[in-house]
């Protein structure tokens, strides 16, 4: 909603850049990653000027797109970006579209050239709302200074539509630099589809049937409060609770209802799901595999499998599980919880169970997990199951390379609370530029880097999909030596103290230090 600005306090003229940055910080919208261009110098000074929002700088887009994922993931509230032109948007697109598949509020705000200039086709030119349409939910391009107030309340508006979505706005150059009068309130925030009774009635029947049920867990039915009405749920009518493979976040440990996951693997979802009677879903939808192989089912759940959505994604999952609860009579009951039972510190050999044991005995209370360590991190769920509770977030979109950026918008979104990033090696190398903007902004991140030095998750993948015998060249293009990555070097080189552990003693020394020490901290663990 915009109008003519008459207030004494905003009189007088300001640039579209300006009133689009007061915009949004009244929207409450206060941090913005950047790396901008000279399409974007106008906005930059606009920033420099607005007291209300920070700025942090990425040196990749990569970064910039997946820190603000892991910010908005642990905020509840939209980051916004500041990209530049078509290809800055185009360096960033793996991370939106893990933002994507999280249902992560983002506003990117998108430099273009000057309206007059974007005809005369120069080098930079390019397709931004093609590049920004595939991962964004709202996209608006600007063409006059008036707009920009306006379409930044509305950027605000759909970045939050339930369940979350990225909103892109395209903001030529003379938009950003010419006066005008224009401002604009925040709008009113959406508000989650209610459930229907007869929904509510329909899955509370099946669950009183006493056939097999099983409920599939995804967007926010996964957070603590919705795991402890699901918790009485389940001890009322004995179903079985499973999230989904990946999860935007999860409440998890001491004091908080278990949820194990559906497996990665076809095979191994198929087995797991093949009991139940019947699916209820909770902010997700039916499951398939991740990828096609010859002979494997892509659909997970089986053909006498009887599907029930309770709630959809972006429904009112809350009403919808209260509302079921009480259906049920179940509203009353006190539901599971995980005691706190620490594995115990490893010595000795250093391996995946003892790094597992390490993490979870040492794990400081309220901790944030991020974890991109792909097939290292199997070992890692099971122990830390009942350490001290804190949050779990994942790779939701299955693009590589977001586990340092959304640790580093964690920690932007979460200062007082340590930040843990449990990083494949492979992937690490996608955006590792992220260990520079910590260290640069004091972020409390103790990030452990698993180093195999291949991408072992494509070894086994490679067996899996049925290619015969291959060779040399198939296993060295999924190898990471010749040379080895020196990680210890790498991060020093930006700026995080480092060290290299090859016992489970060294490592349990070291993860004590880095989770000890305010800032990043990075832990290499050779395997």
């Amino acid at each position: 909603m915009s109008k003519e600005d008459s207030s004494s306090a905003n009189s007088g003229a300001a640039n579209g850049a300006t009133r689009m940055l007061q915009t949004l910080v009244d929207a409450g919208v206060d941090t913005c990653f950047t790396n901008p261009g000279t399409s974007e110098m106008h906005f930059v000074a606009a920033i420099d000027q607005q007291q209300g929002m920070r700025s942090i700088l990425g040196l990749f887009e990569g970064v910039v797109t997946g820190a603000a994922d892991g910010y908005a993931r642990m905020a509840d509230k939209p980051a916004c970006t500041l990209l530049h032109l078509g290809p800055g948007l185009a360096n960033g697109l793996a991370n939106l579209h893990n933002a994507r598949r999280a249902h992560t509020p983002v506003i990117n705000l998108v430099g273009e050239h000057a309206t007059y200039h974007r005809e005369l086709d120069a080098p930079l030119t390019a397709d931004i709302n093609g590049f920004a349409e595939p991962v964004s939910g709202w996209i608006k391009t600007c063409n006059s200074a008036d707009e920009l107030a306006g379409a930044a309340a509305d950027a605000v508006t759909a970045s939050l539509q339930p369940p979350g979505q990225i909103a892109s706005l395209i903001l030529p150059a003379d938009t950003a630099w010419t006066d005008t009068q224009v401002t604009a309130e925040p709008n009113p925030l959406p508000v989650r589809t209610s459930v229907t009774d007869a929904q509510i009635e329909g899955v509370a029947a099946v669950l009183r049937s006493g056939e097999p049920c099983v409920f599939l867990l995804g967007d926010i039915a996964t957070r603590e409060q919705a795991l402890d009405t699901l918790g009485k749920i389940s001890e009322h009518c004995g179903a079985t609770l499973l999230g989904d493979t990946f999860l935007s976040r999860q409440s998890r440990g001491a004091g908080r209802v278990p949820l194990d996951r559906l497996p990665y693997f076809a095979e191994q979802a198929i087995e797991v799901l093949a009991p139940f009677k019947h699916l209820i879903l909770v902010g997700t939808k039916a499951p398939v595999s991740f990828f096609a192989y010859p002979g494997v089912p892509s659909t997970l759940a089986g053909q006498d499998t009887q599907i029930h959505s309770l709630a959809g994604v972006g429904d009112d999952i809350h009403g919808a599980l209260d509302g079921l609860a009480q259906a049920l009579g179940a509203d009353k009951l006190a539901p599971p919880r995980a005691e706190l039972a620490l594995p115990g510190l490893p010595s000795g050999s250093l391996d995946l169970a003892a790094i597992g044991a390490a993490v979870a005995t040492l794990l400081p209370e309220n901790a944030i997990v991020m974890n991109e360590a792909a097939t290292s991190g199997f070992a890692i769920p099971g122990p830390t199951a009942t350490a001290a509770p804190h949050e779990w977030l994942d790779l939701t979109g299955g693009a590589i390379g977001m586990g340092i950026p959304a640790a580093t918008g964690a920690a932007v979104a979460c200062p007082d609370r340590k930040v843990v990033c449990l990083q494949a090696d492979g992937s690490g190398m996608y955006t590792l530029q992220g260990l520079w903007t910590q260290a640069r902004e004091g972020l409390d991140v103790t990030t452990v880097i698993f180093a195999n030095r291949k991408y072992a998750i494509l070894q086994v993948e490679l067996m899996r999909v049925g290619v015969g015998n291959p060779g040399p060249k198939a296993f060295d293009m999924l190898d990471l030596s010749r040379p080895d990555l020196q990680w210890v070097s790498l991060a020093q080189g930006m700026g995080v103290p480092a060290e290299q552990a090859t016992s489970a003693d060294e490592f349990v020394a070291a993860l004590r230090r880095g989770l000890e020490t305010p800032g990043p901290y990075l832990v290499e663990v050779l395997l």
